[in-house]
Parts: C-alpha cells; structure tokens; sequence
C-alpha cells in the first residue's frame, strides 16, 4: 500500500524562535487570519514550535549533537536515523565535521538519550581510519579508566541529565582542513504507559547545517490507532520541511529544512533549531489474546486486552510528613493527595497514615470512598503539617496492619486489589533506621499479598533502598523530582496503577515450541500498560504457535487463547522499517533489562548467577548496560581510554534537575526570552498610547501569529475619541476576556462581572463539544483558572497562572508560560508562543485563546474567535450575552440592553474598566454607563 501524506498532520520542527523588528504599523484581520492590532505596532513572527508528537513511546531521544564552538569547526551534515519495529527503537546519529581553521582545532560530539535505552555502538571516522568503541566488561575496563583519571583525564562519557536523560559526550583534536565522522548507536524497548508509546529526540546542532535531516519509520503489525506529534522548535518557516506519512501499520516522518529555513533571520546566521521532538502512538486492540509477532526465530508477545472492567481498590497512603517535607514539599504533596482522593471510584476503600517520629491512622480501618469520606479525607489531608523525624519502618507496618485486619474480618469486597503507596523524602532516623531491616520487616509483613509502590521525594532519599522495597513487594519505585509541578508528578503516577484489569497474571507455551522465554508471571495489569514476553523459538517447533493467557478477575478466573501460524506471519517490510535481528535484540534487551531488576531484590547467593547471565548477554549483543562499558579509542596523542559507563540512579543524589530537561510529565516548551516581562516586553513594542489604526492581513490561521495578544494590548492602550486618556485604572487593568465577533466594525463591548459563586460556565456548545469553565475573583477582578474542554479528541486544558496542564486519556503534561510549544494531534492543533498565548484550535471549530498576562492587573485571560461557528445551542456566561455569538447579521442580532443582560453582567464601551472584553463588535450603540461609577465612554 502506497503511504499518502496526512493531511493536516504534518508538523514542521520549528527548531527555533525568529526575531523580527517591529515598526509603526497598523493590522486588520478577517476570519482566515488570527485576529489583532496594535497602535505602532508590525506583525511578529515568535517561535512557534512545531509538534511531531506521533503516539509512540519509543525513542525518547534526546539529542544534542557537535558542538560547533566558533573555533573553525563546522558541521556540514547531521541525520538522526530512527526505526522503531514492534516498539523496539533502533536509533543511529551522524555528524560530519571539518576543521576550516589554520591550527588544530577541537571538535566536541554531544547528544543526550533515554535512561531506559543501551548504547550498542559508538566510532569516530578521522581522515579515513576508524576508531571504535569497544565494549567490555566493567571490571575490565576499570584499569584503563582509572589510568585516565589518574593522567587528569575526563574519562567519563555518559552522565545523567534531567529526569528521563542520560548526556553522552566526546571530544576529539581534529587538524587544520581534517574530516571528522561521529556516529553513535542506541537502542530501545518503548514502553506502554497511560495508553501510548513515546519517542523523544532533542536537537541542539548550535549551528546551521548544510545537510540536517531526522528520519523516522514506524512499523506496527497490530495497525496503528493513534499518532501525535508535539516540538518546541517549529517556526512557520520550517513547517515544509516536515512530511508525515502513514498507512494502517507503517509511519515515516522526515525532518530536512534547508539551509536558509534553519537560520534565525537574513542578518543572523544563528540557528533555530533549538528543543524537542517528540511522537507519541498506540496501535489497534481487541478483547484477546493479544498480538504474537515472530521474526527470524524468534518471538515477541503484546499483551493488553481492551474492554475489560476495573477491579476495585484497596488503598492505603503512607506520607512521610517529616521536618524536611516542611515548605514546598508538603504543600505540594497536599495539593496531589486531595486531587487524587477526588480520583478515587466509590467502589474503592482507602485510608491514610501520614508519619514523622511516629505513625498516625486517619481512620481505625479502611472505609469506601464515598462523597462523605472523601470530603472529610479531603479537610483532613488539608490540615497535615510536616515536623519531626522519619519513622518509616512503624508507618509500613501500621499500613499492612490496617489491610490485614480488614481482610482478616472481610471487610474488604471480594476480588479486590490492596495497594500500599509510600511517599517519603529522606532515610529513615527515628526507630529501626537499617534499611535492610526494615526491607526484610515490610516483606515478611505484606508476605506476596499486597503491592508496594514507593515514591522518592528529591535526592536525599536512598533510591536503592526505596527500589528495592518495592520490588520485594511486587510493586515499583518512582523519583519524584522537586519542580513546581511535583503535585502532578504524583498526580500522574497514581493514574498509572489507579485502573487495575487482571491479577495474577500467567503465561502458558508449548514446552516443545519455545525457550529461553523471559518473564512469564505478573502480579498485576493496570489499565493503559501492557504485558510484554519473548523468547527463542525451537529448532523443531510447530507451524503455528500458541499462547494461553490465564488470570483473575473479580474473583473468576479468565482466559485468553491466542496463536501465530510461522507461514501466516506477515512479511516484515524492506529494512529502512527494520533493522537486522531486531527481534533477537528486542528478546536480549528484554532479558537484560528483567534480570537487572531482579537482581535488585535478589539474594547474594543469586546475584552472581544473574548477574553472569546479564553480562553476557550484555557483551555478546553489544550493550551497554550498568555491567559493562564501552572504551573509546582515539588517536596517538590524545587522551587513550574515555570509558563509557551507564549512570546508576541511586548516584544521583543532591542533585537538583530542572524543570525543562526531558521531564517526567512536565515538559519545557522551549527556550524563553530572557528579562521582560510579558507587561514590558509589549509596551517597549507598542509605544505610547493612540488611536486605533488598522491595516489588512494575510497571516492565514495555519501559519499563526500573536494577533491576539495584540489586540488585548491594543484594547488596553487605545485612547478615547476625546485624546483624553482615561483614569489610570483603566488603562492598567488588562480586560479577562476577548471576544471577536463576526463583522468588520473595530467597536468593542467590555463587560463587567458584579458577582460570582464559585467555577462559572463561561461557554459550553454541545454541537462543538467546547466547554469553557472558570473561576472569577471578584477582589482581584480577575481568572484564578480557566478551564477547557474538548469533546473529540477526548482532552482538557486547565489553566492557572503557573502554568497550563494539557489531560488526554488520563495522561497529564504541564506546560510553562511563554515556551513555544506546536502539537498537532487529530483533530486539534496546539500551539504557545513567547508571549505567552495558547491557541486551540480545529478547522471546524471555534478558536480558543488562554493568556497569562504578567503586565498591570495581571491574570489569565481568555480570547476567542471564529465565533460564527458557535451553535445555536451555545449557553453559559458568555453565550448569554449578545445573540450576534450565534449570527454573522448584525442587523439581526441588536445589542443587548443592560435590562436584558444576565444580572451578574454589565456592558459598556471601552476603554475598558471591566474584566472582561467582547472586541471587535460590530454593533455601536453608546450604552449607558453602569457598575463601579464607571463612565462610558463613546465615541
């Protein structure tokens, strides 16, 4: 089948943010372009990234390639090679450098990738010789490595950087006119969480690159049900340099702008190319067995059924409210324990033990979660003060108590999972202290029957510690880094085990078909992940293979049958979709990966058997892994043996990570302006204050602009007819809403707020499947958060003045103000600039613009247009204002009077002393004056 382009999905990697220069000038708009003017002002072009967020959790690839120092070296090519096949990632970087300098010059080659992926294969090309990376066991190469260190070498390579990355780095001298030739190898399994696949790539060439090109191929036999694409670096320059294609199971994305779409304006050679570039996917399910996909004798099976109930829950949250969760964090942890309390089903029951010296019990045992319940737990979680020490060992065993008794008395409903969910900051001080004890007091407290998950407040926890406390109980551990979106970092863990489908769960082959079979046995399946087994197929195995999947639910057993005819096996495509023994190596990736883990929790008898059996994997397909390293040779004279080493997690500690580098759910959109305020970097464009001009453009809405943070400057800065301006409020009191409404007049119709009780419907359009929510406070006469929502996608944007937070599918991303984002999902487009303004929009649906305006009388703000395609069944606060919401014909649709406004409204002209804006409208009435002793004004 023959790929054709998606049409509206392409998305161009803007990689950088285009200045231009602003000067007098005058806008108008029609309904094809983004609305807004501004007195003295000419039309920007921000950066607009450009998203390629396709729905595939593979190649979460950070890159960040050669540095080119202004020193003579240039990168004259740079290709980033991805092929993902049955969600193993395959990913290889190339970059080409010349030393154009007199003298002996340094060339660095910098990239950043997934903590979760092995590096297979590093080399360097110098004037025709090769040197390669050789991997070997670490103990091996530890006499070499300490030989570097003790000559003052840097001899590490690879080192931890940001939440997901890990930053692999090498120089080289490189003489006057010499080439040199980097290339670097990773791998991948792609791993299913909150119902998609993600593949990450970061792009930092600092430099304008003759031949720069990303290349990615999908391939999926179960079909691909879902792609997205989200970039920090798109500009409107870039976007035809992007293609997306895609069949029923095969996807290809290419990235390669030229020369003059990659620099950041005529005069500055600097390049744009700056951020992330990311695809998200999910592939096609069914109530089975799942999918069997076999490959040169081998075999990989995916297992995760749809349409099955979820079982209810037994949940007991420990929180470590210790001195050192004082401030921030447990400020944060409050705010994440009422949102996920609110989460909970009423068929679930919970309790919670808050702990410092001493554990403490909210409830003597378990209690459903009804309305009652969750509200008093609610006030109660509002209360919690963190002080004293960290009694960690008392609190775990309260927990297993609490679910003992409760299952000893049959309290609990049947067929239930008991969960235990631990959050603490620090190690154990106050009672048993010796981590190993209390690992072995929690294991033969729970004794296999109830789950720990253990989450790790900031570094000065011992993650091993906490690791290992959750394998032994058939859970798992998670960091949780201290950012300002904390809260929602555990927000979003808990709707990873929130949904459980199957416990219990076994995998079943014929003896005499298969070996060496990894992982066959899961205590859980939750709802949005997926089961993953492969192994070796035998030598003498039958024509068709078959699988029985077996598990409870709710108390009954269930089980699934699949199998997999070798000859009906589809043919895997032409190799630039695969790569060679990809299945052989996604089964020895596997392999590696589970015995790493176990030998976590394993005893020290076991442990050298696991760990003999993961080195030799590890070396005998060339990986990485924390077991091995890889020696980098380079030529006579300059440093012998750089060692590559995989970072361990629990090294990390007291170490801060940033917000904006590859974060666990909060993604950085993008390199912000530095200095300005929002308020500041306006004014110094528009000038002092004047009447309002208007000039045609011919910006269309695909290529967008900030018009309508224009307009709200130019609502706030324009002067009456009389050239008196009006009273300081009024000019420093931004509007909260805009609202352009058919027609060409430039009048506006501001609109005053005299009371409001709690979130209020703003709009809500079944037709569209557009609701707008949000909370007005009347003291600060502005938004403390504005919230929209869409019907299809199925997506919610909930908005405050830290950030906004984008939830799809139970999975949330937050996003900083004033980053450039561009995400192009079906059905949607979205998209941020530097100003700070967030567009939703859809070909057929009204735009939707959200704002944190930082200026004088700061807050969020709310901006729409294409209203004319508000449907007649519009309702809410604002679409119980002017009809002309639902009509193009102003003849048709008079101005409501002030008698006919909702009671809790006021309208009147501008200049603008209410809250929110209707602009333009094309009706001129001069309304009477009302509210807060304001004049109107007209014209």
């Amino acid at each position: 089948m023959e790929e054709q382009p998606i049409q509206g999905r392409s998305s161009h990697c803007a990689l950088s943010y285009r200045e231009r220069h602003w000067s007098p000038a005058t806008l108008n708009w029609n309904r094809n372009s983004l609305p807004g003017a501004g007195a003295a002002m000419k039309t920007p072009a921000p950066a607009w990234t450009c998203g390629l967020a396709l729905v595939l959790l593979l190649l979460l690839a950070v890159l960040q390639t050669t540095t080119a120092q202004k020193n003579g070296i240039d990168i004259y090519s740079l290709t980033v090679d991805s092929k993902v096949s049955s969600r193993f990632a395959h990913t290889v970087v190339t970059s080409r450098v010349v030393n154009k300098a007199d003298t002996m010059q340094e060339a660095t080659f910098q990239m950043e990738l997934p903590k979760k992926a092995f590096i297979t294969n590093f080399s360097m090309i110098i004037d025709g010789v090769t040197y390669p990376g050789n991997i070997k066991e670490k103990a091996a190469a530890q006499e070499q490595y300490s030989a570097a260190v003790a000559r003052g070498e840097s001899a590490g390579l690879v080192k931890a950087t940001g939440r997901k990355m890990e930053q692999f780095q090498v120089s080289v001298s490189v003489a006057p006119a010499a080439k040199v030739t980097f290339e670097l190898v990773y791998e991948e399994l792609l791993k299913r969480r909150l119902g998609v696949y993600e593949l990450l790539l970061k792009v930092q060439p600092q430099q304008v690159v003759k031949h720069l090109q990303m290349d990615i191929h999908i391939f999926e036999p179960q079909g691909i049900s879902f792609l997205e694409t989200e970039s920090t670096f798109m500009t409107s320059e870039l976007e035809n340099a992007l293609t997306t294609s895609q069949t029923q199971t095969k996807a290809h994305i290419l990235f390669k702008p030229t020369l003059s779409q990659q620099q950041k304006s005529l005069e500055q050679q600097d390049t744009v190319i700056n951020g992330n570039f990311i695809v998200r996917y999910d592939v096609n399910r069914t109530l089975s067995g799942g999918s069997i996909q076999i490959e040169n004798g081998y075999f990989v099976h995916y297992f995760a059924p749809e349409g099955l109930p979820t079982i209810p829950k037994n949940v007991i949250f420990v929180i470590d409210k210790s001195g050192s969760m004082r401030g921030k964090k447990i400020q944060q942890t409050r705010e994440a324990l009422i949102k996920i309390l609110d989460d909970l089903s009423p068929k679930d029951q919970f309790n919670l033990v808050p702990f410092s010296e001493e554990a403490t019990q909210w409830k003597p045992s378990l209690v459903p979660a009804s309305a009652e319940n969750v509200k008093e737990a609610r006030t109660y979680a509002a209360g919690i003060q963190a002080q004293g020490g960290t009694n960690i060992n008392s609190a775990m065993l309260m927990a297993v108590q609490l679910l003992e008794r409760a299952t000893r008395e049959e309290l609990l409903p049947s067929g239930s999972v008991s969960l235990i969910i631990l959050l603490t900051d620090g190690d154990p001080t106050v009672g048993e202290t010796s981590p190993e004890k209390i690992q072995r007091n929690v294991q033969d407290a729970i004794g296999g029957q109830y789950s720990l998950f253990c989450l790790g407040f900031g570094f000065d926890v011992s993650y091993a510690f906490l690791e290992r406390l959750a394998l032994d109980n058939g859970g798992l551990a998670r960091r949780i880094y201290e950012d300002s979106d904390s809260a929602l970092q555990l927000e979003d863990f808990y709707q990873e085990v929130a949904n459980p489908l199957l416990t219990a769960v076994a995998f079943e082959y014929p003896s005499n078909a298969v070996e060496d079979v990894t992982q066959d046995n899961f205590r859980l399946l939750f709802k949005g992940s997926e089961m993953v087994v492969a192994g070796k197929l035998r030598d003498q195995s039958p024509d068709v293979l078959s699988a029985k999947i077996s598990g409870q639910l709710l108390m009954q057993n269930i089980t699934f049958q699949t199998e997999s005819g070798m000859a009906e096996q589809e043919e895997f495509p032409s190799p630039k979709y695969i790569f060679y023994n990809f299945m052989e190596r996604l089964w020895a990736f596997l392999t590696i990966q589970q015995l790493l883990e176990q030998i976590v929790s394993a005893s020290d008898t076991e442990k050298q058997a696991l760990k003999t059996r993961a080195l030799g994997l590890s070396l005998n397909y060339s990986f990485v892994t924390p077991l091995t390293s890889m020696v980098v040779t380079k030529p006579e004279g300059q440093e012998q043996s750089q060692v590559a080493e995989k970072p361990v997690e629990n090294k990390n500690r007291h170490r801060n990570v940033p917000l904006g580098h590859g974060v666990f759910r909060y993604h950085s959109m993008g390199n912000r302006r530095s200095g300005m305020t929002a308020a500041e970097n306006f004014s110094s464009r528009l000038g002092p204050p004047g009447p309002l001009h208007h000039r045609h453009s011919s910006y269309p809405f695909s290529n967008p602009n900030p018009r309508l943070t224009d307009m709200l400057l130019e609502t706030i800065s324009t002067s009456p007819p009389s050239g008196k301006l009006p009273a300081p409020s009024a000019l420093t009191q931004a509007p909260s809403v805009i609202l352009p409404l058919p027609g060409q007049s430039v009048d506006r119709l501001c609109v005053d707020i005299k009371h409001s009780q709690g979130p209020m419907n703003l709009l809500s359009d079944p037709d569209q499947g557009i609701e707008v929510t949000g909370h007005y406070e009347i003291e600060k006469a502005q938004f403390s958060w504005i919230k929209v929502t869409f019907r299809n996608p199925q997506l919610q944007v909930h908005a405050t003045p830290e950030h906004v937070v984008v939830t799809q599918n139970r999975r949330s991303s937050a996003y900083k103000w004033k980053n450039t984002l561009f995400s192009v999902m079906p059905g949607l487009k979205m998209t941020e600039d530097k100003a700070g303004l967030l567009l939703l929009s859809s070909p057929d649906k009204v735009t939707i613009g959200l704002l944190f305006w930082d200026g004088p009388g700061q807050g969020l703000r709310l901006l729409l247009r294409d209203t004319d395609r508000f449907s007649r069944h519009i309702s809410g606060t604002l679409g119980m204002l002017p009809m002309a919401l639902r009509s193009g014909h102003p003849q048709k649709s008079p101005l409501p009077s002030n008698k006919q406004c909702p009671e809790f409204l006021c309208v009147s002209q501008p200049p603008c002393l209410y809250p929110l804006l209707i602009h333009p409208l094309f009706l001129r009435p001069v309304l009477p004056g009302c509210a807060l002793g304001a004049p109107n004004r007209g014209r």
